[in-house]
């Protein structure tokens, strides 16, 4: 009853949004932009959702040049701080007050191009692009696009992965990449790179294989519980491989009943301390998805838990990482037999054990 009430509420502001939009369509079929050009770009959501965009970002600086400016949410605007491709990160503040703030600061830096990132139709963001002040207004065709000047045809979720959907907008800037050049793009600072240097060393003077258990995703219905992991660990400690088990702090407590204290990563409150430690592994085994783009931005074997309900698109998985993993139709992945995992993932390990074997001998 309630997502009926939100699907209503969404279309009735759409259609008013589209009673008062100034139509803007242009017949320019693709776009010249230099290194004056200044675009701004919009992701808003999550930490995943900001990760997939940065191979276009990425590219768009590469083949253009181009002036990158971002409007990102509080949940996700860490992900572009120390990306080198962007000029500057704007905070979208929710509420009233903070979407006209919003709009006065976008509209005062006189864009020349604003692209929206997303793939699906957001509300706040229809009506952010119908504020500004800007020429060129990019996104893919959905029920909003006479908010757009320009758009592109939505990609088949069945058939693109994510990066390739974020960066068909490449045809309106008249470049071509290759899927090679696809790729996460996270640098996180030098202090936490060193941090984590330290404590694996400290942890793991042998420097043995260091497979990262990652516990923790963006919803408890990813949470695949203690007994599980616990038996995880257990299995690998026949194993001749170190093990780091990592977590977000409201899984701190669940994460000290898996595993001995000192073998858990402590979380903190900074993400790049988190991101550190992900592109320091050997592999990774995750049930979330911005933590298996980290490992992706450093080529790392992963191992996902997903859930695919009611979801009419391929999976958020690596591009260029091998990767192996357990998907269920259900709502969560509480319900996914250990034994079921286990059975995918012992032969993913051992390939990499044995891959690491015989560099030594």
């Amino acid at each position: 009853m309630l997502k009926q009430i939100e699907y209503f509420i969404k279309k009735l502001l759409l259609s008013f949004l589209s009673a008062i939009s100034k139509k803007t369509k242009s017949e320019d079929s693709e776009l010249k932009i230099n290194s004056d050009t200044k675009c701004l770009l919009i992701r808003l959501n999550r930490i995943g959702d900001a990760l997939v965009t940065t191979p276009f970002i990425s590219l768009l600086k590469r083949k253009n040049n181009c002036k990158i400016f971002i409007l990102a949410d509080r949940k996700n605007h860490f992900v572009f701080n120390n990306n080198p491709d962007i000029e500057n990160v704007i905070v979208y503040e929710k509420g009233l007050k903070g979407f006209f703030k919003t709009i006065k600061i976008i509209n005062s830096k006189k864009f020349d191009i604003v692209i929206d990132l997303h793939d699906d139709v957001s509300i706040t963001v229809s009506f952010i692009i119908a504020k500004l002040n800007c020429k060129y207004k990019i996104g893919m065709e959905k029920s909003n696009s006479y908010v757009y000047s320009h758009t592109i045809p939505r990609p088949d979720p069945l058939k693109y992965h994510i990066y390739e959907r974020m960066c068909s907008f490449s045809r309106l800037f008249g470049f071509d990449y290759s899927k090679c050049e696809l790729k996460i793009i996270y640098n996180p600072k030098e202090k936490s790179v060193n941090k984590i240097i330290e404590l694996i060393n400290e942890l793991y003077p042998d420097k043995k294989f260091l497979l990262g258990i990652n516990i923790s995703a963006g919803s408890d219905a990813r949470f695949w519980g203690i007994e599980n992991f616990k038996k995880l660990v257990n299995k690998l400690k026949s194993y001749d491989i170190n093990l780091l088990l990592i977590c977000h702090e409201k899984d701190y407590n669940q994460a000290k009943k898996i595993i001995e204290q000192k073998f858990i990563l402590k979380p903190e409150k900074d993400f790049d301390h988190f991101a550190a430690a992900i592109q320091h592994l050997n592999m990774l085994f995750s049930p979330d998805t911005s933590a298996l783009f980290l490992a992706d931005s450093k080529n790392i074997p992963v191992f996902g838990l997903y859930v695919k309900y009611k979801l009419n698109e391929l999976i958020w998985s690596p591009f260029n990482s091998d990767f192996e993993c357990v998907i269920t139709q259900e709502p969560t992945i509480h319900n996914i037999s250990f034994e079921e995992v286990w059975n995918k993932f012992q032969p993913f390990l051992e390939k990499y054990l044995s891959r690491t074997n015989d560099a030594v001998k």
